[in-house]
């Protein structure tokens, strides 16, 4: 039966020989994921882990905050660090007069320039492309 460093490790963890271990953001973000799924709760999913309650909290928070881009979600979660959507009705003052609109997207040293009618759909996976590999 593996251990639980070797687990870790076969995730991507770094475990030095003193048991310190360095969390990449992607298997942060994975974690995180797990804690919001219906029913799951930041004790079980730490123990899963051997993590502390307290530090999985942290990085919920850093999702939250949009620190930590999270996988996309495959079912129902309990929050929303980006939430992007197509507006389908204008209003009539919209409709009069157009302003020019643009979205921008950073992340590290990259940003991405779009234009305000970019689909949601399009948004959603530039951003998760750019922190696919985080």
């Amino acid at each position: 039966m593996e251990t639980m460093n070797e687990f870790l490790t076969r995730m991507g963890v770094e475990v030095s020989q003193g048991g310190q271990r360095r969390w990449p953001d992607r298997v942060k973000a994975r974690i995180v994921a797990e804690t919001l799924v219906p029913g799951a709760t930041v004790n079980d999913v730490a123990r899963e882990y051997d993590l502390r309650p307290n530090q999985l909290s942290a990085w919920r928070r850093m999702a939250k905050d949009g620190d930590l881009l999270l996988p996309a979600a495959e079912g129902e979660v309990e929050f929303a660090p980006l939430v992007v959507f197509d507006v389908e009705s204008r209003s009539a003052a919209e409709d009069a007069e157009p302003t020019p609109s643009t979205i921008e997207i950073m992340t590290g040293s990259v940003a991405v320039h779009l234009d305000g009618a970019t689909p949601a759909g399009r948004i959603a996976e530039i951003v998760r492309a750019l922190g696919g590999g985080t």
